[in-house]
């Protein structure tokens, strides 16, 4: 299935029925009394959030929901039938945006979540709700009141604990599928991975988080360049996020620096969040090499040394990411 994390649509809710005008005429009841029912209320447009769904695609294809509206009220005090509510189904993780005011309207990020988009409008009130003392044969009525209509953006924000950045081609395709049962397409060139990838990390009995890696950033991509920048939103909810630095590189700080930047220009948040980095492709260097790896130091941010292919240091990151998704101290080998 295709991978779509936007949309926009248009909700309107159904308007409320039309009150009746009616009087009760029965044998031997000439002038009876006014008897109409009041108009039943408009359908609403709920939107749910579905854990069995994992993207936005439907809503590609159709863009305009309309809820029915309320029926007319009837003789003899008998109310016109609601509206039928209409409840669409998204993601768990789904952020619902007016798209008019940009004001946000729901966060659904549990199961079950729901949040009604457009209300339905109250039904009219019958010629019976007016009668009084002094006016006891009213042909007052209400029209039905009209249902909310509204412009909505959907945003999928993936629930992942830990997130993944790094260059195109720096491993983290590789490490994800090492370390969990996800199954990204792997390969030696840039741009291998097109949409974000969720894995599941089982560290012990009990204790499992989930990992997401999405596609590589490059220096610009707050500009537009690249990819990545279009998927940075998944991994605004994230708690840690890990860097992955291919060492064969001769400037990993600078590389560092550069995916650092990005971050804070998309998000200034994004920058602040707990951080570990993790050196790849250790197996392409000689012994030497990878001994000198442990003086590098990026501030107090820990360092792991790390080949995904040959398994050497996966199962220290791995911890260290659990540590601080648990929120405990992580120290740097």
């Amino acid at each position: 299935m295709k991978f779509i994390d936007s949309a926009h649509i248009h909700v309107k809710a159904g308007s409320g029925g039309v009150g009746c005008v009616s009087f009760r005429r029965e044998k031997f009841v000439p002038k009876g009394g006014p008897d109409g029912g009041n108009g039943g209320r408009g359908g609403s447009v709920i939107i749910r959030a579905n854990r069995h769904l994992n993207t936005l695609l439907d809503f590609q294809y159709k863009k305009n929901y309309t809820a029915p509206r309320g029926e007319h009220g009837l003789g003899s005090n008998k109310t016109g039938r609601s509206g039928q509510d209409i409840i669409l189904e998204v993601p768990i993780g789904t952020l619902i945006v007016d798209a008019t005011t940009g004001a946000t309207v729901a966060d659904l990020v549990d199961e079950g979540d729901e949040v009604v988009a457009a209300r339905g409008g109250k039904g009219g009130r019958g010629n019976s709700e007016f009668a009084t003392s002094t006016n006891q044969a009213p042909r007052e009525f209400e029209q039905g009141g009209e249902g909310e209509e509204r412009e909505l953006d959907l945003e999928l924000k993936l629930l992942a604990d830990v997130g993944l950045v790094g260059f195109p081609n720096a491993g983290k395709s590789t490490l994800i599928s090492v370390i969990s049962a996800a199954h990204p397409k792997i390969a030696d060139y840039p741009f291998t991975t097109l949409v974000p990838n969720l894995g599941i990390v089982r560290v012990d009995m009990g204790k499992s988080f989930v990992v997401a890696d999405i596609p590589g950033l490059i220096e610009g991509a707050h500009l537009g360049k690249g990819l990545g920048i279009q998927f940075l939103r998944h991994i605004e909810r994230t708690k840690v996020l890990v860097f992955l630095l291919d060492c064969t590189h001769a400037e990993m700080k600078r590389d560092f620096e550069i995916l650092l930047n990005e971050l804070k220009l998309f998000n200034e948040s994004l920058a602040k969040k707990p951080r570990i980095i993790a050196l790849t492709k250790i197996d392409t260097l000689a012994a030497g090499e990878v001994k000198a790896l442990a003086k590098l130091k990026f501030g107090r941010t820990p360092v792991f040394a790390l080949s995904a292919v040959a398994g050497t240091g996966v199962k220290a990151l791995v911890k260290a990411m659990w540590e601080r998704v648990d929120s405990k101290p992580v120290r740097g080998v």
